[in-house]
Formats: structure tokens, sequence, C-alpha cells
């Protein structure tokens, strides 16, 4: 018996699907990661821990998966993380969140940024940016009908100036989006900085949004200072959080969202017509998570220090001009202190090929007017992988030149 399958319709025309997706490259990050099974190579490019994050938060995800709700949790979040949240962030901040009214669950940070953009601007409307930026920032701007306005940062201090956001804002100025501590820098803005883009969004009536995920992987006895606690910031900031980076568990995508209610309200209608809601037995877990001993959260910056500390001494031991790093997963190298010929993408693309060690070329975080001579790695790995890192690097740079 013969089967007649009717003809495949015909694909759309390039030209006819959105013009900002599919204008996009392949990231990055997929780049340099299928270079590395390729190649069998120690990833240092990718941000995530290669341990499997706290047994007992893991174990409360699972206990609520067998004997808790399944079905649609509220669309705001579980009571019980919302109200672990405001407390959380009271003890560690010294923020005032009303659990009920400013707190919001979304399933990951860039879901949160995501509608904290659309539900913010208008076609048209500027969006101040500085580069070098995490990758969904700039697309996400555009789809929502932003016009960016890039601030361009430089190595080795990456510090926001006041002529630097002089040139950026202007009364079409919307939304800033600011992240801190940075990726893929690993810098820690200081108080001045945020106190002057707190004056230039008081000055123009503009909204902060801002990408806090790292705040808990800060080093060297620092401690994060929310947008929110700037004067006059309170009531025009969207402060983001991400349980998946205070628990090193990447893949969990559990997002929390902090903002006055009028603004919540707003992004309230973004979340809900993204993804509604987030599974509710990563919401329990994180609840819990969120409430574990002071000891919890001090020995995981301490153990991620030391792991920093390892590789810079190993990549400075190797000639690698290493850059401070007092925040995220992530340190940087900057070749031009060695040879200002190199090529960041070109000396990743043979690290990768040659020694077998996949890095992530800063370059690729800039939209235009890139700097081209920084390496990104990731430290956040056990000893025995930062060693065999390191031991394949010798010669790298004698290689590269």
């Amino acid at each position: 018996m013969s089967v007649s399958l009717a003809p495949r319709p015909p694909v759309p025309a390039v030209s006819r699907l959105n013009s900002i997706y599919s204008a996009l490259p392949t990231t990055i990050f997929e780049v340099m990661s299928g270079l590395a099974r390729t190649h069998q190579a120690v990833n240092l490019g990718q941000g995530f821990p290669d341990d499997p994050g706290p047994l007992d938060v893991r174990q409360k995800a699972a206990d609520a998966v067998v004997d808790g709700w399944n079905q649609y949790p509220p669309m705001m979040g579980l009571a019980d993380l919302r109200q672990a949240a405001a407390v959380h962030y009271k003890h560690w901040q010294g923020l005032d969140l009303d659990p009920e009214s400013e707190v919001m669950v979304t399933s990951g940070a860039t879901e949160a940024l995501a509608g904290a953009l659309f539900s913010l601007i208008e076609p048209g409307d500027e969006v101040v940016l500085f580069q070098p930026l995490y990758d969904a920032y700039l697309p996400l701007v555009q789809r929502a009908g932003g016009i960016p306005r890039l601030v361009r940062l430089e190595p080795p201090s990456w510090r926001i100036t006041a002529e630097k956001l002089e040139a950026a804002f202007s009364p079409r100025t919307k939304v800033v989006l600011f992240n801190n501590p940075q990726n893929p820098t690993g810098v820690v803005h200081s108080r001045e900085e945020m106190q002057l883009i707190a004056d230039f969004c008081t000055r123009f009536d503009v909204i902060a949004v801002c990408d806090e995920v790292w705040e808990h992987v800060i080093f060297d006895g620092r401690r994060h200072l929310p947008m929110m606690a700037i004067p006059g910031m309170r009531e025009r900031t969207v402060k983001i959080s991400s349980a998946g980076k205070i628990f090193g568990m990447t893949g969990w995508k559990v997002g929390l969202v902090f903002a006055q209610p009028e603004l919540m309200r707003v992004l309230g209608k973004a979340h809900q017509f993204l993804t509604f809601t987030t599974p509710p037995n990563l919401q329990a877990a994180v609840a819990y998570g969120l409430g574990k001993e002071d000891s919890y959260f001090e020995d995981m910056r301490a153990d991620l220090q030391r792991s920093r500390d390892r590789l810079a001494k190993g990549l400075s031991d190797l000639g690698f001009p290493v850059l401070p790093s007092a925040g995220t997963y992530f340190l940087s190298v900057d070749l031009a202190a060695i040879d200002p010929t190199l090529d960041d993408e070109a000396f990743c693309l043979d690290l990768v090929k040659t020694h077998g060690v996949a890095a992530i070329p800063v370059s690729a975080f800039y939209a235009q007017d890139a700097v081209r001579s920084v390496v990104r790695f990731c430290f956040a790995k056990r000893d025995a992988t930062l060693d065999a890192a390191l031991e394949r690097l010798a010669g790298a740079l004698r290689n590269g030149r």
C-alpha cells in the first residue's frame, strides 16, 4: 500500500522573518563549547561550576516533586518564596520589601530581564547599556523597540565616568540596564560610580533595570550594594536576582524580581504572558535555600575566591597579565600588555585547537568598537580542572605571538 504525502510547504524567506533574531550569529559560547568538545579541551569558557550544587537544596526540590504540589503555582510566585526573599534581602542588603507587592518569581533572570524591558520600553525609547555586555541585553532591547545608547568601558578598571554618561543619556532615555557585579569583566562597580548613574537617572527621569545576579559571588570582604539602596533609587529601580547563581546551579532558572508596587504591576503583566509561572518544586527549594545560615554563603564565596586566586596565580606564573576580578565566576587577561597585535578571538581559537583549553574572547561582548585584547576564563571549577588547564596553557603565549 502506497502512502501519498502532501508536498511540504515552502520555507518562508529569511526576509520575512524577524530581522533582529534572524540576523543573530551563533553565540560565542556555542562556538567555543562545540570546539571544546571536538578537541577534548578543558572548558573554562562557559560560566558554570563543575559540581552539582548544595545537596540539601537539591533534596528539597526532589522532595517537593514527590510530595508537593505540581500544578500551577501563583503567577507571582509561591508565598513562601516571596516571604523568604524579603527576609533574605533585608538581612543581607538592608532592603525593606513587601513580599505581597514588591517581589515576583520568574523562570530565570533572563526572563525577568526580557519582561522588564518589554514592559518598560516603548518603540523609540533610548536605553543606556554598558559594554562589554551580557549577550542577551542588546537583542532584547532591540526587540522591545528600544534604541541602544552604548557606553564603552575599557580595561583595566572598566570605570564608569560622568563624561561617558553625559554622552549616553538624553531626554529620550527611558531605561538604563546596569549589571553589577559585571559579567564578563568580574568588576564590582564602586558606590561613586553607582551614585553617578543614580544622579543621571534622577535628572532624566530614568528607570534602572539592575542585573544583580552575581550579588552573592563577591570577594575580598566586599558586601554587595544594591542600586535600590542608593538615595533616590528605591522607587525607580527594578532589581533582578538569580537563584541559579546564588546556589551555583545554573540550570535551575529561578529568577527573583524586586520593584515598587506601581512598577511591579506592569512587570507582572509581562511575566504573565511570557512564562506565567515557574516550577513549584524549585521555588520551594529556593525558599529553603535563601534561609540557610550565613556560613553557607560565606563558605561559598571563600571557596570561589580560593579558586580565583589559584587560577590567577597559575596564569600569572605562565606570563599572562591577569586583570583584577572582584566578583562573578570570571577573571580575564589582557594580551595587550604582552603584544598589542594579539587578537583575542584568534588567540582563543588557537588555545582550544592547539592547547586544549576553551576560553572566551571579551570582544564578543561588544556591539561596536570592541576591545580586542581581553580573554575571559571561568574559575568556578575543581582544583583538578584548573590545574589541568594551566598545565595545557604552558607555552601558549609563545605560540600565540
